[in-house]
């Protein structure tokens, strides 16, 4: 029974093997290409929502609550903001010491110091 089994094998293959011959070759599965990287797809600056300008706050003329939107200005910093008006430079919040170092660099591209006509 092996020889038979075996014989019916042998025959399968050279069947399929002459098949092959005659048939045209197949090409191997295709492999899913890899998407091409490519930069992201921008809009032209003219349809481009504006990003929100910050608003800078006056020194010279910014309310108290105003002033306390500020990072490490409460309400005793506001008043000495207030107090010392009016400024020529926002950097005299430094020179007077009415704010720290540390205070006036989180804060100084916030505000300006306006000057009246």
């Amino acid at each position: 029974m092996h020889k038979s089994l075996f014989a019916a094998l042998v025959l399968a293959a050279a069947v399929s093997g002459s098949a092959m011959a005659q048939a045209p070759a197949q090409a191997p599965a295709a492999t899913p290409a890899k998407p091409a990287v490519t930069a992201p797809m921008t809009a032209p600056a003219a349809t481009m929502p504006a990003k929100p300008v910050a608003t800078l706050i006056d020194i010279n003329s910014a309310s108290l609550t105003d002033l306390q939107t500020l990072k490490g200005v409460g309400t005793a910093r506001a008043e000495a903001i207030v107090k010392g008006r009016p400024f020529k430079g926002k950097d005299e919040l430094l020179a007077r010491k009415i704010v720290p170092e540390s205070v006036y660099n989180d804060i100084k591209d916030g505000i300006v110091a306006r000057q009246k006509n």
